[in-house]
């Protein structure tokens, strides 16, 4: 699932008439880096979620042929459900097996054929050191790979993940962000893994 239903504030003005997915690095919309990416990984059946602009990246993306994918959209309409909400929506759409979501307004070179999810564990995270905008970081890590939530040597969620059903169940729909069910299932004890960080 690739994550494009934002207003993009912090792009503004650019954002006032583009989706911030649809914004151009080297040449190419953002997002399409993405499923350029998704289609080397050996991932052929893509959902996006949709509200700013929702009819721009129809326009642009279509049914994702062009790119060697499927795409089937799952349009939130004028309010965007945020992160956690827009998934949860989603959820149908994604069939029964666990998911690879990334946000489509993120830069990365990631081989997301290398992200697994490990025995037993509901998610694994791609963690990566903390930007300067975002000193404090997200989670921490146990010596074996867990995310947990500690004050100290925390690391920020890059906005990519695979994740299980079972991890969002008992998630009303809504708005609702996606740090609230990942705070929720570290606190029941949930396994959340994170082998490796990215640099």
């Amino acid at each position: 699932m690739v994550l494009a239903a934002g207003r993009g504030e912090r792009m503004r003005p650019l954002t006032d008439s583009l989706p911030k997915p649809l914004l151009p690095v080297a040449g190419r919309p953002l997002i399409v880096w993405h499923l350029e990416a998704l289609r080397r990984a050996g991932i052929r059946e893509v959902v996006i979620n949709t509200s700013w602009l929702a009819q721009h990246l129809h326009a642009a993306l279509g049914d994702g042929h062009a790119f060697g994918v499927v795409i089937r959209w799952s349009d939130e309409g004028p309010v965007a459900l945020e992160t956690a909400g827009g998934i949860i929506r989603a959820l149908p759409l994604l069939g029964p097996e666990p998911f690879l979501v990334v946000s489509g307004d993120i830069w990365t070179d990631l081989d997301f054929g290398g992200v697994r999810l490990e025995p037993g564990a509901l998610a694994h995270l791609v963690l990566v050191e903390n930007p300067p905008h975002h000193l404090r970081g997200d989670f921490g890590l146990s010596a074996g790979g867990e995310v947990l939530e500690r004050d100290s040597g925390r690391f920020t969620y890059a906005n990519v993940g695979i994740y299980t059903h079972e991890f969002f169940a008992g998630c009303a729909p809504g708005r609702v962000p996606l740090v609230e069910p990942l705070r929720r299932a570290i606190g029941l004890g949930a396994r959340l893994q994170c082998v490796g960080v990215r640099l």
